[in-house]
């Protein structure tokens, strides 16, 4: 993605949704012949990956007919796996991964993950058509850094710039990782040495996350060391 992604400093980046609900209320859940799994591990998720089958397999392959038609693809350019509790859909332009898990601390409900990751086209990304498929499906960006980024400096340059500036940062007491509010950005931004968040209120399309990855990467131009992160 050559205009939103810095490649030399930017290793990856993914977009993540989360979803989930009630174990009860699984198609393949039954009454009388199953029970709530009151723990999670090896044998309750796999509990949740038969029971769960039906949503996920009518989940991937709307994504699957919906990509296929919309983006015009050809069969040899997109492919649906299922796997147990995950399906991966596979485009040349980029990938999916669909994961159903039970929700640690409190296994009567269940989590699902969708990741979009391998978008190569920042042009596909803002398309009319590229964003109905996926409106309305993902609340995070996330860029994996190449060579990390010092949780400290990052703290330190925000807390020496002038407040109007519209920057203010959180963190604990072993400056482990960081939150970063930017002024006019709903979006909280998270820093964690080997990678930069963006956790926005709303799911929104790749495109929109973009336009709000954008609106921070501006806001960081005040400082050397914030504009290193994101920079182009």
């Amino acid at each position: 993605m050559a205009d939103a992604l810095p490649s030399n400093i930017v290793a990856g980046i993914t977009f993540t949704g989360r979803s989930g609900g009630a174990v009860k209320l699984l198609g393949g859940f039954r009454k009388k012949f199953h029970s709530v799994p009151d723990s999670v591990n090896a044998t309750t998720n796999a509990f949740l990956a038969k029971i769960c089958a039906d949503e996920l397999t009518a989940h991937a392959e709307k994504l699957f007919q919906d990509a296929r038609a919309g983006l015009g693809y050809k069969r040899k350019e997109i492919s649906l796996e299922i796997s147990g509790a995950t399906a991966l859909l596979s485009a040349k332009d980029f990938s999916v991964e669909i994961s159903y898990a039970l929700t640690e601390g409190n296994p009567d409900t269940y989590d699902i993950v969708e990741s979009m990751r391998e978008l190569l086209s920042a042009e596909l990304a803002q398309t009319d058509a590229f964003a109905r498929i996926f409106a309305g499906r993902f609340t995070e960006i996330s860029f994996a850094l190449r060579k990390g980024a010092k949780v400290e400096a990052v703290i330190d340059a925000i807390e020496s710039l002038d407040p109007a500036k519209g920057l203010r940062v959180e963190y604990p007491s072993d400056c482990s990782e960081c939150t970063i509010s930017v002024s006019g950005v709903d979006a909280v931004v998270r820093c964690t040495g080997g990678s930069l968040d963006m956790v926005f209120p709303n799911a929104g399309s790749p495109r929109e996350l973009i336009a709000g990855f954008a609106a921070v990467r501006s806001s960081f131009a005040v400082s050397r060391v914030l504009a290193g992160l994101i920079a182009k």
